[in-house]
This record gives C-alpha cells, sequence and structure tokens, in this order.
C-alpha cells in the first residue's frame, strides 16, 4: 500500500472514535444544562418568534405608506415605500398627544387610587376577623368580570336616570338629574371610577402578598423596642416593600395604558374627545381611517415611550454593584 494514502487512512481512523465520543458526550442527558435547555429550547424560539414576527411585521408597515384600501397584501407594503413619513407625522399630531397625555391622567390617577386603596384593604386582612374568607371572596370579584361587560355597567350606572342619580336624590331629598357621561370632568371621573373598581382587587393581592411575607421576628422586635404603627410602616414595612410597590406599579400603568373596551363601551371617547385614549384614537385610525401604516408608526413610537418609561421606573430595583478592589 502506497504510503501516502495509508497515512489518511490512519488519520481518519483516530478520528472517528473521537467524533463518537464527542457526539455521545452532546447526546449525555446527564448533563443538567443541555437537558434543560434541550426542554425549553422549542417552547423559547416559539415565544420568540410570537413576539418578533408581529413586532418586525409592524416595523416594516410603519415605514411605508400601505393601507388595504390600495390593493394588495401587507407583503406588499414595499411599492408604498416613504421612508418613515409616518413618524414626522405622528411626532406632529397634536390630537395623537392629546389622546396619550389624557391616557396618562387615566392612568396616573387610577393606578394611584389602586395602589393606595389595595394598600389600605391588605392591611385590614392581615388580622383575623369573622366572615375573612367571604370578604377576600367578594374582594376579587371585580378582577373577574369582563371589562366589556364592566363597562356596559358602569354605563347604566351614571346615566341620568340611573341609580347614582336615584342615591343622591333621595341622600338630598330633591330630584337630582346629572348627566354624567355628556359632561368633559364628570365622564372623566366615571372612567377613573370605573377603572378603579375593577383593578383595585389586583393592587390588593399583591400588596397582601408581599404583608404576608415580611420577616415577623422584625415586626416583634419594632413593637418591643417601642415603635408606633406609622413608625414601624415607615421606616420598616416600606423599604422591605418598595421592590414589589415598584412592580406592582409599573406592571398595573403599563395595562392601564391598553384601556380601550370600557371607555369604548361608556363614552366612546366623548364627549368631543374628553375621555379618547391612545388607544381609541388608534382605533379610529386603524379601522374608521383605514389608515393602517400611520397606526403602525403610532403603535412603535407609544412602544419606546413606554420602554423609555418602565426601565426608569424600574431602575431603583438595580442592584448596585460591588467595587472590585
Amino acid at each position: 500500500m502506497d504510503r501516502n494514502v495509508a497515512i489518511p487512512a490512519l488519520q481518519e481512523e483516530q478520528i472517528k472514535p473521537a467524533a463518537r465520543l464527542q457526539r455521545r458526550k452532546f447526546l449525555d442527558m446527564s448533563d443538567v444544562r443541555f437537558f434543560t435547555t434541550s426542554l425549553t429550547a422549542p417552547a423559547q424560539y416559539v415565544l420568540l418568534f410570537i413576539i418578533m414576527f408581529p413586532l418586525l411585521a409592524e416595523v416594516y408597515i410603519s415605514l411605508t405608506a400601505w393601507a388595504p384600501t390600495r390593493g394588495g397584501d401587507w407583503t406588499q407594503a414595499y411599492r408604498f415605500w416613504d421612508w418613515g413619513r409616518n413618524y414626522v407625522e405622528v411626532l406632529r399630531d397634536l390630537a395623537f398627544w392629546q389622546a396619550l397625555g389624557r391616557t396618562f391622567l387615566i392612568t396616573g390617577v387610577a393606578v394611584t387610587l389602586e395602589f393606595l386603596l389595595g394598600l389600605g384593604i391588605a392591611f385590614l386582612f392581615l388580622d383575623e376577623f369573622p366572615g375573612k374568607r367571604v370578604f377576600y371572596a367578594l374582594m376579587l370579584v371585580p378582577m373577574m368580570i369582563v371589562p366589556a361587560v364592566a363597562g356596559y355597567v358602569f354605563w347604566l350606572f351614571f346615566q341620568s336616570n340611573g341609580p347614582l342619580n336615584a342615591i343622591i336624590s333621595i341622600l338630598i331629598g330633591q330630584p337630582f338629574t346629572l348627566t354624567w357621561l355628556a359632561n368633559d370632568v364628570t365622564a372623566m371621573i366615571a372612567v377613573i371610577v370605573a377603572e378603579v373598581w375593577e383593578w383595585t382587587p389586583l393592587m390588593f393581592l399583591i400588596m397582601l402578598s408581599g404583608l404576608v411575607g415580611l420577616p415577623e421576628d422584625q415586626m416583634r422586635a419594632a413593637t418591643m423596642l417601642g415603635a408606633t404603627s406609622w413608625q414601624k410602616f415607615r421606616y420598616l414595612m416600606l423599604p422591605m416593600l418598595k421592590p414589589i410597590i415598584i412592580i406592582a406599579l409599573v406592571i398595573r400603568g403599563m395595562e392601564a395604558v391598553k384601556i380601550f373596551d370600557m371607555v369604548y363601551l361608556m363614552t366612546q371617547g366623548g364627549p368631543a374627545q374628553a375621555t379618547e385614549t391612545i388607544s381609541i384614537y388608534m382605533y379610529k385610525i386603524a379601522f374608521q381611517q383605514v389608515r393602517w401604516s400611520y397606526a403602525a408608526a403610532a403603535a412603535m413610537t407609544i412602544l419606546v415611550i413606554m420602554t423609555i418609561l418602565a426601565s426608569y421606573a424600574l431602575r431603583p430595583l438595580q442592584t448596585p454593584q460591588r467595587e472590585v478592589a
């Protein structure tokens, strides 16, 4: 046999066992990291696709002037490429910023009230009292109701001949017929009341879980040292609840910004545009005016704004890095 032919063959025979050993090691299920990765990777890839595909499609559409009425489906939107003029129009659109401002107003007032009420009610549920389980179940009922149903209920509640005016009439002893949803201020108040009623139970659950998880030994030590209830709350409970409070406010705030069905059923954004939130504004732009590319650009603008606000809100949760000497 030719020596030049025998040497490569010998090298190949030496490589094969090493390759088989590496393949067996790769398929070895005793490797915990590989085993867990192999189980979760398919779900992670599917979740990544579910998140990234609509996002990339929205960015693609927002950079065009395409709409269903212009012919073709969204994959042919490149024929109407306009290099992002929609974003310039969004930044100049006063109606967009007014709707976003009203949304932030509703969110700020509603989430603040939900937090204060939820925290106060959570303190009441720390101690045992008769019928605690019944009241606990009743507290969760508003959160279980579909927002559309809650919106319709509150639309009936705030009518001029509705239950609220009837109760006020009984209390003051004379007829009271205020048209709540036809006035700018009272319509906004009605929307906030409905939002607070439905989502205070969520804040209550989060705050109660945080209070229950506080270390009892530190509470007993503070009591033995003569600390008052306010001092224990201000200097002990509140600092330990800070991460939970921040996360609860951020999550609830991001959800409140998307409010749509309740407001739409109660006021449809009226009177005029007094209660028109950003979701209702984008609904009108996308489905009534059929300006899908502009709506996509507005949605991307809101995504950037909310990402920046959430990152700043979550900054206190970042643990400071220790300096290495």
